[in-house]
């Protein structure tokens, strides 16, 4: 089922490890949806998108549940990749790593190459709560400290936890909560008296396709400086975690309850709880996704279905959180409820209410209309219009082609922000 990355509950202690910046545009279509599935925590729902829109796990001291993140995943920390387990002897039986590697060979494969490059920027994030704690994985993004993870992986911690981060080279430091976006799943800490930190080289994840070869790098089960490789299984993936809720545009863009609804890419590659906030690489280095979620058949490991939030997403919050600022996204202006067909072949989303002042509105939209598309991008479902609306900025124009009674037509609409909900 899928979980977060960064849910499990483990006994304390935790691991430790470390990541590398670059990037443009392109998209491409995607694979056929999947089914909403429940873990400890968090429900799952899969729907694809049959066409490209612009878009792993912790893990925690104490009992072992994670939510896969297959969009929200099971995210990055446990499930989610990003989450927590028992915590048994695995640390202390764990082999210290040497403060220098080897020099590679000359024949050196491209995978070892990218680990040789992105190890040293990816680290391992502890957080510590009382008497529980957790383990994620997240990147380094600036030479003084700043690091780039899941949202659920520290998003606890920013009440009140310990965070302790273990750099490659088997140093440590606490580290503070700069910011966190739940729409989007990303938090940004600050590790304390640091500098001179190897930095991620950022890529793009607009330019990605299926098949495509890709590197995960992070700590699942607290297991500190894992790499597997695998390829992009399918892009633009509808994931949803948080709720079982219908998507409602109106609250999930909006406010701290908001579900994170995005356009994952899903790739084979290997991800586990603890692996969340850690980065999805190319074979040229390059972080072109944050590892949030996983989808399993409910042993709570990887069954080669693991969702990465596009790195082309992230940013511009990223960006707005380090500023101090609160993060905004774009917004159609729409509630929607899923259209079936007889066979109930999901068939575009219906539209039950639109929002005065709105973009959507002010484009000639009504109630009752049917999107099936988004500036080409297919929207069968409800959250696959989510997803794809996310992957846009406040201001952006779209072109969404929709059906009213039974005539296609298509207008373009000016995206709103939810800044106004974001308190800014």
């Amino acid at each position: 089922m899928p979980r977060k990355l960064g849910d499990m509950t483990e006994a304390w202690p935790p691991t430790d490890p470390p990541l590398p910046d670059g990037g443009t545009a392109a998209s491409n279509p995607v694979a056929p949806p999947l089914t909403p599935v429940e873990s400890n925590d968090h429900t799952l729902t899969l729907p694809s998108i049959e066409r490209p829109v612009a878009t792993a796990p912790a893990r925690r001291s104490a009992a072992l549940p994670a939510a896969v993140l297959v969009g929200s995943l099971v995210l990055g920390g446990a499930a989610g990749v990003g989450g927590s387990f028992a915590y048994d002897a695995m640390r202390t039986k764990t082999p210290v790593r040497e403060q220098a590697a080897p020099a590679l060979p000359t024949n050196a494969s491209a995978v070892e190459k990218v680990a040789a490059a992105v190890l040293p920027s990816v680290v391992q994030i502890n957080t510590v709560s009382g008497n529980s704690g957790g383990t994620g994985s997240g990147v380094i993004i600036s030479k003084d400290g700043l690091i780039l993870t899941n949202n659920h992986v520290v998003g606890d911690a920013a009440e009140g936890s310990t965070i302790t981060v273990n750099f490659h080279d088997g140093t440590s430091t606490k580290a503070t909560v700069l910011g966190t976006d739940a729409v989007t799943d990303i938090g940004v800490i600050k590790a304390e008296g640091v500098s001179d930190l190897p930095v991620a080289k950022i890529g793009d994840s607009e330019g990605l396709r299926v098949g495509q070869e890709v590197v995960a790098v992070g700590s699942p089960y607290g297991l500190e400086a894992t790499v597997t490789s695998g390829i992009v299984s399918a892009l633009n993936r509808a994931v949803s975690i948080g709720s079982d809720e219908p998507s409602d545009p109106f609250e999930e863009e909006s406010g701290a309850a908001a579900r994170t609804t995005y356009p994952a890419i899903q790739t084979d590659t290997a991800i586990n709880p603890g692996n969340s906030g850690g980065p999805l690489v190319d074979l040229a280095g390059r972080v072109i996704g944050i590892n949030s979620s996983i989808h399993t058949a409910g042993s709570g490991g990887s069954i080669g279905l693991g969702f990465a939030i596009p790195i082309h997403a992230i940013m511009p919050v990223v960006d707005q959180l380090v500023a101090g600022k609160p993060a905004t996204h774009a917004r159609l202006g729409i509630s929607v409820q899923g259209n079936t067909e007889d066979d109930q072949v999901a068939s575009g989303a219906v539209i039950e209410d639109i929002e005065d002042g709105s973009g959507a509105l002010e484009a000639g939209l009504e109630v009752g209309d049917i999107i099936t598309a988004i500036d080409g991008h297919l929207t069968p479902t409800p959250d696959s219009v989510v997803a794809t609306v996310r992957s846009y900025r406040p201001g952006d124009s779209v072109d969404v082609t929709f059906t009213r009674d039974g005539v296609e037509k298509v207008v373009t609409v000016v995206l709103n922000s939810d800044a106004a909900d974001a308190g800014s």
